[in-house]
């Protein structure tokens, strides 16, 4: 139980030199991009809305700078193929790994982003892309280094109900959709960057929930509810709106795999408000919101006030590898076997896309899953690749009440899902699509609650 002096709403606050950017990442209409096995078609015809790429440079003012590269894209088939952009960005600024996130979004209706499509109609045109989605980073990044400023990141949590539970089970086969029977999580977590002068810079949105608003019937490119969520914002705000995709493996919208834009842009609305929302209660950028007193009334009465909070410059970047175990996997060779010899369309898909994960993965029986975890202020981020269900984000953030904790999905590569153990005795998308076996996500959770809890030590100690 806390003191009463200890009781305040959990705000993340860091003061730094930040600098921002966004480009344009629009693809060219004809590229490959059939994301959806029940799709009829593989190139899309026309932009619903266009795709960006956003840059958040931090410099701390004794510390290395950390760079966040957030862009409206699906999700890395081929590892070398991530790999081969971030470490050209890492080179080309001279960062250690541990400094640079490259987060998707995440969206399923975007280009393909895998150099192995490139003989399927309209895959001429993705190794040119990923060329110039490096090009488009550089410039970000570079942009974003050359207009820093001096001004302060402040996180506060909101609620949003966009985000649904989506493993239904219809007598006895999982399907993967809209679960009314279980309660989602539904935690956002809203960012606000602000100058030395209090002017607000950016707005930055942390929500865990599937783009599958859009599926096989849509023929348009478009980033999903994460555009409409962001024109929602930036119209109200006039300032850029960041998208970091959370925990989602296991949510999505209800209303969801439609053709019809609107009901995306109604689910990016919701999102957008409820950023707004979040925000109309957050004016105060350096005071908490905290218990003052008991007062005798008619009722004994606990009154609350905001009270200034000292902003924190401790900004620490680290990558930790948690080891977990993989699945009993074919070889590669007998799933492209299978797959070339595959006449029918749906189940050709899932192969190549097995291919694509066993062919990174190898002869491992191991897996490493690198965690970026950030120090920053009184927050800390995690990052990685995978498909985390949201349990792993709301454990974590369970067992540091007192720290506000950014989770990233899809971030420096992509593998599969990380599912609870409860889970892999179902017939269940997220376990067959996961190379990962059993106990993988417990694994992971535990590890980085042991890494927060040793940096947190470690201010204790400096302190």
């Amino acid at each position: 139980m806390k003191q009463k002096d200890s009781f305040k709403d959990t705000t993340g606050r860091l003061a730094a030199r930040f600098g921002l950017s966004q480009a344009d990442i629009t693809p060219p209409i004809g590229i490959y991009s059939r994301n959806w096995g029940a799709a009829a078609f593989d190139q899309a015809t026309a932009i619903h809305q266009p795709l960006m790429m956003h840059c958040l440079y931090i410099a701390s003012f004794d510390q290395p700078p950390a760079i966040i590269v957030t862009a409206d894209l699906g999700w890395w088939k081929n590892a070398a193929d991530e790999k081969a952009l971030r470490f050209a960005l890492l080179e080309h600024f001279d960062l250690d790994e541990s400094q640079l996130i490259f987060a998707l979004s995440h969206t399923h209706a975007g280009p393909s982003i895998c150099s192995s499509d490139a003989g399927q109609p309209g895959g001429q045109l993705i190794v040119p892309y990923l060329k110039f989605l490096t090009q488009q980073a550089i410039s970000c990044i570079e942009t974003a280094r050359s207009t820093l400023f001096k001004g302060s990141l402040i996180w506060n949590y909101g609620v949003c109900d966009l985000a649904s539970d989506r493993d239904l089970k219809v007598d006895a086969q999982y399907l993967i959709g809209y679960n009314p029977l279980k309660t989602a999580d539904t935690t956002l977590l809203v960012g606000r960057l602000h100058d030395s002068a209090q002017n607000l810079k950016a707005v930055i949105c942390n929500y865990a929930c599937h783009p599958t608003s859009f599926a096989h019937e849509n023929d348009l490119i478009s980033p999903d509810f994460v555009g409409e969520m962001r024109n929602t914002v930036e119209s109200v705000l006039a300032v850029p709106c960041l998208f970091l995709q959370g925990a989602s493996g296991d949510l999505a919208p209800r209303r969801q795999y439609v053709k019809d834009p609107t009901i995306v842009e109604a689910n990016g609305k919701q999102l957008g408000y409820a950023v707004l929302a979040t925000l109309a209660q957050e004016q105060h950028s350096h005071k908490n919101w905290g218990f003052r007193e008991a007062l005798i009334s008619g009722a004994p009465l606990a009154c609350w006030e905001f009270q200034e909070q000292p902003v924190s410059t401790d900004f620490r970047q680290t990558v930790v590898s948690v080891k977990v175990p993989y699945k009993n996997l074919p070889s590669p060779e007998a799933i492209l076997k299978e797959y070339e010899s595959c006449t029918d369309r749906v189940l050709k898909d899932r192969l190549w896309r097995k291919y694509n994960t066993c062919k990174s993965i190898g002869n491992k029986k191991e897996a490493i899953i690198p965690v970026w975890i950030w120090k920053m202020g009184d927050a800390v981020l995690v990052a990685q690749a995978n498909e985390a269900y949201s349990c792993y984000q709301m454990e974590v953030r369970a067992q540091f009440p007192d720290h506000t904790i950014v989770f990233i999905n899809i971030a420096n590569g992509y593998v599969g899902y990380l599912a609870p153990r409860e889970l892999y005795d179902k017939d269940i998308y997220a376990v067959w699509q996961s190379p990962y076996a059993s106990g993988s996500l417990e694994i992971l959770i535990e590890q980085t609650n042991l890494e927060i809890q040793t940096l947190l030590t470690d201010e204790t100690r400096l302190d």
